[in-house]
């Protein structure tokens, strides 16, 4: 019986098993950002503690930093103090740090893979939940928390429990008008936002081999949605080809011998797995959420869940009421407020070009504020030099600086009162976009320009 990728890498990198059962893994790539390591940091101090491998660390500033006036101090007097404890702390400890002077700044799951950081086979951790989108190159890649973080600055390892793993196959092909988005949304609805809770899903068929590497991003991402610690794609030509001439990927002959070893790690046509389930990617049209998490979603044709429906009565009657929705309403009509592109789900060029695609020529709704905030500066100056900023600009949204901004509002960006936004990013619960009241939808960057050009959930499928 052959192996999954996840059993490869995971025994690859075991330095052993501990007495409590967990294997203690080495991590070949620690990324940080300013949020989660202030913490960290000073349990270093406390302890007297070297960073063991600051060669295998990198650093960004994502999570505060506001995406329209960037100068110092900030207004924020918290951003300015986690802004400043980033800057020494990295200086202090010999960690390369891409600050908002880098032309590499940007949100640490962008900025990973465009530099080539993230490679096959790596074992990938960082103090944030979304780390799961670097297993798109066929790395084990999950967030951790910042009693993690120090450990893995301290040791370079982590104390990880096995997971079993979950092969997910989408097979044929998608639709016109149908993304990476609408997939992974259509996977946590079917299998449920903890189905994935002890696993590891492998995505796989001839729907996700078709994928780009940042559509892949896009399903890894939120794998941890649907409760799975971890989320990857086998590495193939597509994989390869991205990589190539990253900064920090290989570069001449030694690219050429670690293409050799990626494509031996991919899963072996034989592997066992703990589980496998099917979908046909023909079945999977646009999805907005209509609920406070991720799994509460419906087709753009279908009507929100009443009471009485299939699945929790409790959930479904706490999120209509939160909502303010009615159960058994279309979800396209419904009215919004504020549209965002981007996060770390969604705010690469792939995103940006087709958003654009679909507001070139047209405006977006007079009651609706627009936001579209690139992933990175590099992304911010390659849709520059395409134009996608005067096409946004033109139609009326706001064109912003690289950072999270709206997906989780620990920046000026957010959300006012009760108000509904069409988001791009990937949670949805109550008050994650910075208003306790305030309303988020779910969908594709595609979508969310629709819906900032109509005013309201409209299937972005009419628009193209």
């Amino acid at each position: 019986m052959g192996q999954s990728l996840f059993q490869k890498v995971w025994d690859s990198h075991s330095v052993r098993t501990l007495p409590s059962g967990q294997t203690q893994l080495f991590v070949g790539l620690h990324l940080i950002h300013e949020v989660t390591s202030p913490q960290a940091f000073q349990m270093m101090r406390e302890l007297g503690l070297p960073v063991a491998y600051p060669d295998r660390t990198f650093a960004t500033v994502d999570h505060i930093v506001p995406t329209d006036v960037r100068t110092r101090p900030f207004a924020d007097e918290m951003a300015e103090k986690m802004m400043g404890a980033i800057e020494e702390n990295t200086k202090e400890f010999d960690i390369p740090l891409f600050d908002m002077n880098n032309a590499s700044q940007g949100i640490v799951h962008v900025i990973g893979p465009e530099l080539g950081l993230t490679q096959p086979g790596m074992i990938v951790a960082c103090g944030d939940s979304h780390t799961s989108t670097h297993g798109a190159f066929g790395a084990i890649a999950f967030g951790i928390g910042t009693s993690q973080v120090r450990d893995v600055l301290a040791t370079q390892t982590l104390a990880m429990d096995p997971l079993k793993v979950r092969h997910v196959k989408i097979n044929g092909a998608l639709e016109k008008g149908v993304y990476a988005k609408d997939v992974i949304l259509n996977i946590i609805r079917q299998l449920g936002v903890k189905g994935g809770v002890g696993y590891a899903y492998e995505f796989g068929g001839e729907a996700i081999k078709r994928l780009s590497m940042e559509e892949r991003m896009t399903i890894c991402n939120m794998s941890i949605e649907g409760g799975a610690r971890i989320g990857y794609v086998n590495p193939d030509q597509t994989t390869f080809d991205y990589l190539r001439g990253r900064p920090f990927a290989p570069a001449g002959d030694a690219f050429d011998r670690a293409v050799s070893w990626w494509r031996s790690i991919a899963s072996d046509a034989d592997a066992n797995y703990d589980d496998v389930v099917e979908i046909d990617a023909a079945a999977i049209e646009p999805r907005v959420t209509w609920g406070i998490n991720p799994g509460q979603s419906v087709g753009i044709s279908e009507r929100i869940p009443s009471v009485g429906a299939s699945g929790s009565n409790g959930a479904i009657a706490e999120a209509l009421t939160f909502m303010g929705l009615a159960g058994g309403a279309p979800i396209k009509g419904t009215k919004i407020d504020v549209a965002f592109v981007g996060s770390c789900t969604n705010s690469r060029m792939s995103d940006l070009r087709e958003a654009a695609r679909v507001a070139k020529g047209r405006r977006v709704a007079s009651h609706v504020k627009a936001l579209v905030v690139p992933g990175s500066r590099a992304v911010r100056a390659a849709a520059e030099r395409e134009g996608l900023d005067q096409v946004f600009r033109d139609a009326g949204f706001e064109w912003r600086g690289a950072g999270c901004s709206m997906c989780l509002a620990m920046n000026p960006d957010r959300l006012e009162g009760r108000e509904v936004c069409a988001s791009s990013s990937n949670r949805n619960f109550k008050g994650r976009q910075g208003s306790p009241t305030g309303r988020t939808l779910l969908m594709s960057p595609a979508m969310v320009a629709a819906a900032a050009i109509s005013g309201e959930v409209t299937d972005v499928r009419e628009a193209l």
